[in-house]
């Protein structure tokens, strides 16, 4: 059976951006805790919500921010 993941791309969109993990939490107002686990753990569960105010502080669409992988 085969299974979709998401894999999430904020470090990387981030970091092509200038943002480190303090400064997107910052900017964002997401805890730090929750933007490390975003960061370092790519296939962690997210609200839109969440991916909403970070796509809107890195002025990229929602979409730049996952990525579909097949299992």
């Amino acid at each position: 059976m085969q299974q979709n993941m998401v894999r999430l791309r904020i470090k990387e969109v981030a970091q092509a951006r200038g943002f480190t993990q303090n400064s997107l939490s910052r900017a964002t107002d997401i805890s730090l805790n929750t933007i490390r686990k975003l960061w370092n753990k790519p296939y962690s569960n997210v609200t839109v919500e969440t991916l909403h105010k970070i796509a809107r502080v890195l002025k990229v669409d929602i979409n730049e921010l996952t990525e579909y992988e097949e299992d």
